[in-house]
Parts: structure tokens; sequence; C-alpha cells
């Protein structure tokens, strides 16, 4: 298999997954159906202004606007900075005043239809040419979620031994210098090279690349350890699956260094399932009992623990529920604390710590 026919295999599973596909020249300011006006523009306008109009009807043309404005300039030249202050405003939604009755109103434009993933526009673009100060790239397929490009796919000839999965990671870091306005907006980064395949964020490290194996969250490979590309696509980029992804499980922690982490597929399962047993346990007729997540050492539990913390806070079924963390540990105990705090753009809210007995009852 060539890297065009890898490319070309892949945008068949995400069409059969709800997607529609568009080649990248067709759409270019000089394409037979343009939606850019030059190559240096990384989000498709037209489409986002659409989908902005279509999800916010009560909300004036005005602040429609002003919304759209604030998501194409993000206030800060560093791109990870950049990055999370994009993630925000596309989980809570843009912050906009507009007039009402004679009096200033506070509302918030959403950019996604977070419960209806039909609603949404999904668009998958292959050879979406970018030009950047110097440089003009090309990734292979690009993932538009309302004009928005949140999912970046990087193949590599399956049929060369010297294009390994880290030469698209390479690729990637080289884009991101060269090309680096598409990536305020990234959610996901894919690599591949065809049996192969990883995922990371924007500030992921090799080591920080991970596999994706499931796409039921009860079956490991089960398409077999060489198609783990179709297995990611079909498991995590199914409309409904990565809008859970991007809601609840991206976090950003600054405690003096920026970083962005993306949970794994056994962290983003063991949250699904241990919401859904909570919903049930807490029922008037429930067991009161939520069940147990289990990890090995290393797995991630403070991340699993933080995402699931997210999704008990802001479910619609658990009316403003109070969280208590238990450790038997003080090291673990201040870890765990520390990771919760720096959590606070998916918790929404300032975790405390609890010193004494007393200080837990005051609390």
């Amino acid at each position: 298999m060539t890297e065009d026919q890898l490319e070309q295999e892949t945008l068949v599973w995400l069409q059969e997954l709800g997607y529609h596909h568009v080649f990248g020249p067709d759409i270019a300011h000089d394409g037979a159906n343009p939606e850019r006006r030059n190559y240096r523009e990384v989000l498709l306008e037209e489409r986002l202004a659409s989908s902005i109009a279509r999800l916010n009807p009560k909300v004036p043309l005005a602040a429609r606007d002003d919304a759209l404005a604030q998501i194409k300039d993000l206030g800060t030249p560093a791109l990870l900075s950049a990055n999370r202050q994009f993630h925000k405003l596309l989980c809570t939604g843009v912050p906009v005043q507009y007039q009402r009755d004679g009096e200033t109103v506070g509302d918030f434009v959403q950019l996604v239809d977070w419960a209806a993933p039909s609603m949404n526009d999904w668009l998958a673009v292959n050879q979406f040419t970018l030009q950047g100060p110097k440089h003009t790239r090309r990734p292979d397929i690009i993932l538009f979620v309302n004009g928005m490009p949140l999912v970046l796919l990087e193949l590599k000839n399956p049929a060369d031994a010297n294009a390994d999965i880290w030469k698209a990671f390479d690729q990637i870091q080289t884009y991101k210098e060269q090309i680096p306005d598409v990536f305020q907006y990234n959610e996901i980064l894919i690599i591949s090279d065809g049996s192969e395949a990883r995922m990371g964020s924007l500030s992921a490290d090799t080591e920080r690349f991970m596999n994706w194996r499931t796409i039921d969250g009860v079956n490991i490979d089960p398409l077999g350890q060489f198609n783990e590309l179709e297995t990611l696509v079909r498991g995590l980029l199914v409309p409904e699956m990565l809008l859970d992804y991007l809601r609840y499980f991206v976090l950003f922690e600054d405690d003096g260094r920026l970083v962005k982490k993306i949970a794994g597929y056994h962290q983003f399962h063991a949250v699904r399932s241990a919401i859904q047993q909570v919903i049930i346990a807490a029922q008037p007729d429930g067991s009161r009992k939520g069940g147990v997540v289990w990890h090995t050492q290393g797995s991630g539990k403070s991340i699993t623990m933080t995402c699931f913390a997210a999704r008990v806070m802001q479910s619609v079924a658990l009316e403003n529920p109070t969280l208590v963390v238990i450790t038997d540990r003080n090291d673990l105990d201040g870890q765990l604390f520390g990771v919760f705090s720096l959590s606070q753009d998916l918790l929404r809210e300032q975790p405390v710590q609890i010193a004494t007995r007393g200080d837990l009852r005051d609390k």
C-alpha cells in the first residue's frame, strides 16, 4: 500500500462514520469550489459563521460576529497558550454582550452542539495547503468540525522502511514551526504508517503519543495488531465519541510550564463506564454503590480521576454533587491535589485540600 492509498482508505473509513470528504485544492481560493480567501486561512470561515448562526439563533448578529472575531484572534502569540484559550472557548462558549430591552446582557455563543452530533458540520479534507511566514505545507488529512480544524492526521508510506511512524511525528514538529496557525485550533494529533498508529496532544513528546486499542471499549485490538489506524479512527473519531472526548478528556496543566494532556483509551472508557454506573446508583432506588476502577501503577490514575470529577460535576442527572477524594498517603494527597488544582479549566472550580477532621466538617 502506498501513502496515497492509505490516505484514500482512511477517508473511506471517515465517510462511513459520517464525515463529508472534500479534496483540499477544490476548496482553495483558486479551486473549483473556493471556501478560503488565501492559503494562510486555517478556518473555513463561512462554515464556522453558518454554524454559529444555526446553533445560536437567539443571539444578535453583531454578537455572533464578535464571537467569530474572538475565534479568529485568540489574543496571544504563544501557540500553546492560544490553543488553551481556544479549547476553553470551544467547550464553554465564547463570551459576548449585547443589548436587550435597554439592558446589557451577557451570554455565551456556542461553537458546537454537544448534545446532538448530527447538528454539527463534519468535514474531512485531504491535501489542505497551508502557507506560513516562510514555507507552504500540505498535511495529509485535517478534520474540521463546524469549520474549525480540530484533528490532524499525518501518514507515512507503509511500504517505505525508512518512513516509519516517527517520521510522521517529526513532520508534525516541522509543521508546528512552519505553519503554526493551524495548531492554535488543534485538539488531537494522529500519526500512522499504516500498521502502527499513535495519537498525542500539541505538547506531547514521542513517549506521550499513545495507541488507541479499542472500538467498543471492551475488545482490545479488534481488527488485529496491524490495523491500529482503523481501530483508532473507528474507536475515537466517531462524531459522538469525539465530542465526548474533546469536552471532558483534554486537560491543560500550568505549574510554570504549560502542558496539554489528553486521555488514553483506557481512561476514556473507564470514566464513561463509571459515570453510567454512578448515575444508576444515585437514583432514588439505586444501590448508592458506584463501583471500582482498577489501575496498574503509572497508568494515569490522576487524569482518570480528574476527568471523572469533571463529568460528574457537569452531569445533568446529578444535581450539584460534592466530591471528596480520600487517599491513604500524604504524598499522594499532595500530588492529587496538585493535579486537580492545575485542571481548573476542566473542573470549572477550585478544589480545596483538607488538613484535619474539623477542617473537613467546616468545608
